[in-house]
């Protein structure tokens, strides 16, 4: 007989460096932005697209921390453009402000809600993972003990008592100590959880 507590788990993927780390992700997000405003502030002319290497923090951020976070990091970046347009003085059309805008914007939305989708199709991964490996060990378990009770009739009905008593012994063991097996994982599990 196999034993449940020996299956094989297969290990998660490895989540990226900004997932594993957000704390640095932000930091990373927040001098990339700055580098990007002082480009636009100190170096850009009025005819630089420099606004457009907002993009990289943005997308970090909602890569990272989802639709909202990715939303805010766009309008964050947004109002850096602003920023720019005050202390540069320039002069921009509404088409200007439109192609500066909507894209930082539709970024961090749209990037945002497939990190958030990818986050929650992971964790639906894991959890029927988690439920086909429990159907397997129930199915041994199931195995395993009907298995020895039928030996242990077996043995009963063709007179044996003390063979079939011996099996039917070592079946209710095997049983405890199965169950006290689960009782105890299942009691790791939740002290491990998020």
């Amino acid at each position: 007989m196999t034993n449940p507590a020996w299956s094989p788990v297969l290990p998660a993927p490895r989540d990226p460096w900004f997932r594993l780390h957000p704390r640095t992700a932000l930091a990373v997000a927040i001098a990339l932005s700055a580098g990007v405003l002082s480009l636009t502030v100190f170096t850009g002319k009025p005819g630089d697209d420099y606004f457009f290497l907002y993009v990289f923090p943005v997308a970090l951020i909602a890569i990272t921390f989802g639709s909202r976070a990715g939303t805010v990091a766009g309008l964050s970046a947004v109002a850096l453009v602003i920023g720019w347009v005050a202390l540069r003085d320039v002069s921009l059309s509404a088409g200007g402000w439109g192609a500066r805008v909507v894209p930082l914007v539709m970024l961090g939305l749209l990037l945002g809600r497939a990190s958030d989708r990818q986050r929650q199709a992971e964790a639906e991964r894991r959890q029927l993972e988690a439920g086909a490996l429990l159907h397997q060990e129930a199915i041994e378990i199931n195995d395993s003990l009907v298995q020895g009770m039928a030996a242990a009739r077996w043995s009963l009905e063709a007179g044996q008592l003390e063979a079939g008593l011996k099996i039917l012994d070592a079946t209710l063991g095997e049983a405890q100590e199965l169950v006290s097996d689960l009782i105890r994982r299942a009691g790791m599990s939740r002290h491990s959880g998020p």
